[in-house]
């Protein structure tokens, strides 16, 4: 029994013997598994510490400086040079601040503030010694530290090292959120993504964009990156601002609303029917002689004014506001303005011609501009506006009723700096035009809430038509002419035309045929002109202004006023 035994257990043995390799080879391929998948679980789910390269990400190498405009990444680069950045006058012109403006034909930047211009060229000097400005690749380059000076926006820079970023914010209220714990900001979105910065437990960082799992951020050190939304603390919603006054471009206006006529002169001897003017048109108490006239591109003017005119319009307690205009052939406005020293010689003579004769206003009636003369347009009405205010010499201005094609004339500019603004809310319909109204009630009311978007309703003036279009078609063709209230009326009842009134437009519609024309017209008169005068008081403008005197009947003025 023994040796059975014995034999039993020696041949067991000898099998567990063989067996032990095949255990162990198994054993150590499961190990393998296991850590296989281990290394591949580890890889996916352990944060990468790979740095970005800086450069790559905000695509900036040596002096090129990346820039943010509100946390967005923008197209052009600034410059690094003289130990600071620059950056582009026409991106900080559209982007921050448009009162920099460049005078291309002295090499000249200018800065008008409410009671003086800052000048600078290229040998400027900035405290550090530096340029203030650079002359580059057909552009100008401005300082960091003098738009700072003039701009109430925020500047950040990060300009000291590589990968060279600038950001420029406006002020406002932003979401911020502190860090729970120390965490790596990432330039994506994923643990995976390459990290920007690493930053501390209970840093404050500005929330742009909150998403599921991971938030954009912009952290102090100037990196916008992501975070995981798990490290950061409740968001709060906090309001930044610079704290600095603002500029303030005081107005002078009349303590009533205003009742503006123009009165075109176009000679002295048109002077002399002033007071027949005033006689019968006695709601005003602002008058607009047409006196100065451009003749060239070297600021020259034509002059009508006269001292007798004046006395008796202050007599009567009526002011005038003398009207310059560009409407001369000879005149390339875009050319004009386009000089320094041309702006400030014709300011300069305008000034001289208002001392000289007790003018109490200045009428800019700049028409039919190029949109490349609005930028220079503009320069000119600021700096016209600082001898004006130095004087209380009001400065009133001109427009067309705002369309996509006009914008150039930058009505919010001018509402800074001018006293009153006027929208000409006439000619919807002109000579050379499809035939209608010349002053829809439609037409109207666009053209003051156009205004309204961009121009304080107390330095508004709406103006309004004393003419109306006879239109006619002959031989297939149409043509038109400017008839007054009166001539219209007299018309109406010399050819017993019919009137029907139209709704819609707010005027008399009335026509007539001939044998060989067919004429027609929308009648301007007093119910029409009374509802575009309810209109301008609904609004609470400023005023109303009449093109032209001597045009209108005497039932006119019956509607026309605030009385």
């Amino acid at each position: 029994m023994r040796c059975a035994w014995s034999d039993r257990m020696q041949k067991e043995c000898g099998n567990m013997k063989r067996a032990v390799p095949v255990i162990i080879a198994i054993g150590l391929i499961f190990l393998i598994v296991l850590g296989m998948f281990g290394y591949q679980a580890v890889q996916k789910y352990m944060p990468t510490k790979e740095a970005a390269d800086l450069c790559e990400v905000y695509e900036s190498e040596g002096d090129e400086v990346a820039l943010f405009y509100n946390y967005g990444r923008q197209e052009i680069q600034g410059i690094y040079e003289n130990g600071q950045t620059y950056l582009p006058l026409s991106w900080i012109h559209g982007h921050v601040n448009k009162k920099f403006y460049w005078d291309s034909t002295e090499n000249l930047l200018l800065y008008t503030l409410p009671d003086q211009i800052v000048y600078a060229d290229a040998e400027t000097k900035g405290s550090n010694g530096a340029p203030l400005l650079l002359m580059k690749d057909e552009d100008i380059y401005l300082t960091l530290g003098l738009i700072a000076n003039y701009s109430d926006v925020e500047i950040l820079a990060f300009d000291s090292g590589e990968a060279k970023r600038v950001f420029i914010n406006e002020w406002g209220n932003r979401g911020v959120s502190v860090l729970s714990k120390k965490r790596a900001v990432r330039e994506k979105g994923g643990i995976k993504s390459p990290v920007l910065t690493s930053l501390e437990k209970e840093t404050q960082v500005t929330v742009l964009e909150s998403m599921e799992t991971w938030s954009k951020v912009m952290t102090p050190d100037g990196h916008i990156g992501y975070v995981e939304n798990k490290v950061l603390g409740e968001i709060q919603n906090e309001a930044f601002f610079s704290g600095r006054e603002p500029v303030v471009y005081e107005s002078t206006h009349l303590d009533e609303k205003i009742v503006l006529g123009w009165h075109q002169v176009t000679n002295l001897d048109a002077n002399q029917l002033l007071e027949n003017i005033l006689e019968s048109s006695e709601n005003i108490n602002v008058i607009s002689p047409t006196w100065f006239a451009l003749t060239d591109n070297s600021g020259s003017f034509k002059s009508l004014a006269s001292q007798e005119y004046v006395d008796l319009a202050h007599e009567y307690g009526v002011q005038v506001w003398a009207l310059l205009d560009n409407f001369s052939s000879d005149v390339e406005t875009e050319v004009l303005l386009a000089s320094t020293t041309t702006r400030r010689k014709l300011i300069n003579s305008l000034m001289a011609e208002v001392e000289k004769y007790g003018i109490d206003g200045l009428n800019v009636d700049f028409e039919s501009l190029k949109p490349e003369a609005g930028i220079h347009y503009i320069q000119f009405l600021r700096e016209l506006s600082i001898p004006c205010r130095e004087k209380g010499i009001i400065l009133s201005v001109d427009n067309y009723v705002p369309t996509s094609y006009n914008t150039f004339y930058d009505r919010e500019e001018q509402g800074i700096v001018a006293d009153y603004v006027i929208v000409m809310g006439y000619d919807e319909h002109c000579a050379g035009g499809e035939p209608g109204s010349v002053a829809s009630l439609g037409f109207v009311e666009n053209g003051i809430s156009g205004t309204l978007a961009s121009v304080p309703r107390e330095k508004v003036i709406h103006a309004i038509p004393f003419y109306t279009r006879l239109w006619t078609e002959k031989n297939g063709e149409v043509s038109s002419k400017a008839l007054g209230i009166e001539a219209a009326k007299n018309w109406v009842e010399k050819n017993n035309v019919e009137l029907y009134w139209q709704e819609e437009l707010g005027q008399y519609y009335g026509e007539l045929h001939t044998p060989s024309e067919f004429s027609y017209l929308w009648l301007e008169e007093e119910e029409s002109l009374e509802l575009k005068m309810n209109l301008i008081k609904d609004y609470d403008l400023a005023g109303v202004a009449c093109w032209k005197l001597g045009l209108e009947d005497e039932a006119a003025w019956d509607v026309v006023g605030w009385e």
